[in-house]
């Protein structure tokens, strides 16, 4: 099993730049994929970042795809696209975890633009399409019960690949012992979690103790904490 580092020299993103990743994992390939450290979105004048992931997973392969953070600074306008290929026979786990603020800073979006779309095809037929769109008239609204309420770190989760009921089953009994929200279902033959936190910190240790169960329930392979995390 390998372990690859992506790296953004850059130290963050702005406005107008555009980012794409393209990761393909070849039949039988075991390999998690992360990045240095936590991405930041800085603020934007006008036009949005882009970042645009494309994973695709052969026959009998295994992929993590499990970068650090994104940190998104108020007034920053962001667009970012992941869309992923699977194919039967194969096993992905894909994480992206998004922070709205700067917490040590106190920063609470109040303006910007986030907007972060899904795609999941398996054989190229759509199996799973999600879109969060954020705009400066929603922002002053999260605190509300029914969207985002106190938290300002999200994780969406998918796993595709077997024993899916069963790691259903063990997400729903360990969410009970983090410290933050969780929610998770099955749609489109892939297991979508999605966990929501007040920081990063309760987040990312919620988010550790999941792959460190999951690591457990796997046969070898990348489903586990990256080294990278801990440097």
């Amino acid at each position: 099993m390998k372990e690859a580092v992506l790296v953004n020299t850059a130290g963050g993103v702005v406005g107008g730049d555009r980012l794409q990743f393209s990761v393909t994992a070849l039949g039988s390939a075991s390999v998690v994929v992360t990045t240095q450290a936590a991405e930041k979105i800085y603020r934007a004048l006008d036009q949005p970042a882009h970042i645009n992931t494309k994973l695709s997973v052969g026959d009998a392969a295994k992929m993590a795809w499990l970068p650090q953070e994104t940190i998104v600074f108020n007034h920053a306008r962001f667009c970012r696209r992941t869309e992923i290929e699977i194919s039967p026979g194969s096993e992905l786990l894909a994480v992206e975890c998004l922070v709205l603020g700067r917490a040590a800073r106190g920063e609470k979006l109040s303006a910007g633009a986030i907007i972060d779309t899904w795609q999941v095809r398996k054989n190229g037929r759509l199996q799973w399409a999600d879109t969060l769109r954020l705009t400066d008239d929603v922002f002053s609204q999260l605190f509300r019960k029914p969207l985002l309420w106190d938290a300002s770190a999200l994780v969406t989760l998918v796993y595709f690949g077997p024993g899916i009921e069963e790691r259903l089953q063990l997400i729903r009994t360990l969410s009970a012992s983090f410290d933050c929200h969780c929610g998770a279902t099955l749609a489109g033959g892939m297991l979508v979690a999605r966990l929501a936190a007040w920081s990063s910190f309760e987040l990312k240790a919620a988010l550790r103790n999941l792959l460190q169960e999951l690591g457990k329930e796997s046969s070898p392979g990348p489903f586990r904490v990256p080294k990278m995390w801990s440097c």
